[in-house]
């Protein structure tokens, strides 16, 4: 097993001689640009990391890998020009930089090129690949869907919301790991098993992403703090203090998210009082903990060693306690 860094290096390299210099650059230009953005690149390091558990090659690996990260940097340039964001990673967005119909286009092209790296697979691979991706490019459609429906809803649940983050974060990252079973020729039931540890470990992620928008610090989360607080958002958090707080904290959050009255500043701080108060911001942390120790419960089922299984531990133990 290789360090982590190990991985991102590798991973780093073959994206930069994937992102070539192509015509029509209106077209390319901005595929490159959202490529090399950075971010923490989780998602092809967990391809490799998978198939290096599994016994497979990583080099054999680096498609999938490739495939998955340019699917998730084209769903965020359709997703920024949805939410009409100035900013990704502290630079200006594909539609912003360039114009609406460029991000579109070019959005468009990523999807056909993610698909395309699966060529350089042998044909039951190839196939396995493309149907995971398949189903999970469907859902992660549908759960962007699902994220704008509940913009407009007042009765969200909390069910309908893990639904939500599971289809619109989670599945990307479970077909991430499983790409890496597939390609070092797993067994179906480690296949299947590691796309649940990583769909489990996805969620959890998301909530404990809920919980560090709201409490976070500024200078390592690497957003505003408070962000998803000023665009109103059901996060589980806010739904959270709707079930566990009194009919006066119940209207009081609600008032206060619409009141458009009072400063930034202010709304962040009182609404934060609110999840405190209700205990909605301890239940998150829990929450964490919850789908946290239902990936490692997953591990248990997985036929491979014990120091392997160790590291899968070690891996979810950091994304649980991460503070950026």
């Amino acid at each position: 097993m290789q360090n982590i860094k190990v991985y991102q290096k590798s991973f780093i390299e073959y994206l930069e001689a994937f992102a070539v210099e192509k015509e029509p650059k209106n077209l390319y230009e901005p595929v490159n640009y959202i490529l090399k953005l950075g971010g923490k690149r989780l998602r092809p390091v967990l391809t490799l990391m998978t198939t290096d558990i599994f016994g497979g090659n990583t080099k054999a690996a680096l498609d999938a890998a490739l495939s998955v990260e340019v699917f998730h940097n084209f769903s965020l340039i359709h997703d920024d020009i949805m939410d009409d964001a100035p900013l990704r990673r502290g630079k200006k967005t594909v539609h912003e930089k360039w114009d609406l119909n460029t991000g579109i286009l070019s959005g468009d092209a990523m999807l056909i090129l993610a698909y395309q790296l699966f060529e350089n697979y042998e044909p039951d691979v190839f196939q396995a690949l493309a149907q995971l991706f398949s189903k999970t490019a469907l859902e992660v459609c549908e759960g962007q869907q699902y994220d704008i429906d509940f913009e407009t809803r007042d009765d969200v649940t909390i069910p309908e919301y893990l639904k939500m983050i599971e289809y619109k974060t989670a599945v990307l990252v479970g077909a991430a790991m499983k790409m890496g079973t597939i390609v070092a020729r797993a067994s179906e039931d480690n296949q299947n098993a590691i796309y649940d540890f990583g769909r489990y470990l996805g969620i959890a992620f998301q909530l404990q992403d809920d919980y560090l928008d709201a409490f976070g610090n500024p200078e390592t989360f690497g957003k505003q703090v408070g962000g998803d607080i000023l665009e109103n958002k059901k996060t589980y958090l806010y739904l959270k203090t709707l079930e566990l707080g009194s009919s006066d904290e119940q209207s009081d959050l609600i008032q206060t998210i619409s009141d458009n009255s009072i400063s930034d500043e202010d709304k962040v701080s009182r609404v934060k009082t609110m999840f405190n108060n209700s205990g909605a911001s301890d239940a998150t942390q829990n929450a964490v903990k919850d789908y946290t120790n239902k990936a490692f419960r997953v591990l248990e089922a997985l036929n491979i060693s014990e120091d392997k299984k160790q590291l899968l531990r070690l891996f979810g133990e950091q994304l649980m306690n991460r503070r950026v």
